[in-house]
């Protein structure tokens, strides 16, 4: 460990993805020993101390905060992981980026354009490093299919598809908002499936395939109410349960997703 390079990880979330981010993290030395660099679980981050405090003690991290505002403020912190619901992606990278910080987003990087390109404006006045969690681009199988497609030997590309399949938000019983089903939230997600999902589809299609041209698409809400966790409340759903849409590729393909 002595002649790596340590990366010291400031984790803002402490969910699902903050727990799958933070086993990466402890693993990456037991399959890429050859890496030079390392990280170091520097600090974690909740709103709730109970929650930070839990998670801090039981995934090994050195400290945690309540504030991400202070976390990002500590000179000890190298890289900031954003695993935070979608509306408050763009303040954090942004306060990252002006804090000279390496920020790991993950997605969708926003719930708007106008959003993002704040975020790219931060990112490349500052100059730091940063990337976007569209983990599907290292799934063993798809770099293999993206080198295979790289190499030449399917020939020309006439056609592109990708499903992305999952049912459990069709359940009308779910509601909306809150820590569990935040993503069922417009407010909180920005968007449903297409963020959520589609996105993953989305990325993995341009870089496999090449930059998307253009695009014809259509959305469904298939449930049309929710009863909010916040307010207790039956209130209209914002995001989409499906979309499907066809497009052109740069290389001239035609893409169905």
């Amino acid at each position: 460990m002595s002649n790596k390079k340590l990366i010291r990880v400031g984790l803002i979330g402490t969910g699902l993805m903050g727990r799958i981010h933070t086993n990466g993290y402890k693993r990456l030395a037991d399959f890429f020993p050859e890496y030079e660099y390392r990280p170091v679980l520097q600090a974690c981050c909740s709103r709730r101390e109970a929650n930070a405090k839990a998670f801090m003690e039981r995934w090994d991290y050195a400290s945690y905060e309540t504030d991400w505002k202070k976390l990002i403020a500590r000179d000890d912190i190298d890289a900031v992981d954003i695993c935070t619901p979608n509306d408050m992606h763009a303040e954090i990278a942004i306060a990252a980026a002006k804090a000279g910080k390496m920020i790991l987003c993950e997605k969708p990087l926003a719930r708007t354009v106008a959003e993002a390109k704040g975020m790219l404006e931060a990112v490349e006045k500052a100059g730091v490093k940063n990337t976007v969690w569209y983990n599907y681009r290292r799934v063993p199988a798809v770099t293999l299919a993206k080198n295979i497609v790289a190499s030449g030997k399917l020939g020309k590309i006439f056609h592109y598809r990708a499903n992305f399949l999952q049912d459990w938000t069709i359940n009308p019983d779910l509601p909306q908002g809150g820590d569990g089903t935040w993503r069922l939230d417009v407010e909180s997600a920005g968007s449903g499936v297409t963020g959520d999902l589609l996105a993953h589809c989305i990325d993995t299609a341009m870089w496999i395939n090449g930059g998307i041209k253009d695009v014809s698409a259509m959305t469904e809400t298939f449930v049309k109410e929710r009863m909010h966790s916040d307010t207790g409340k039956k209130q209209a759903v914002g995001i989409d349960d499906a979309c499907i849409f066809h497009c052109h590729f740069d290389n001239g393909s035609l893409g169905l997703f």
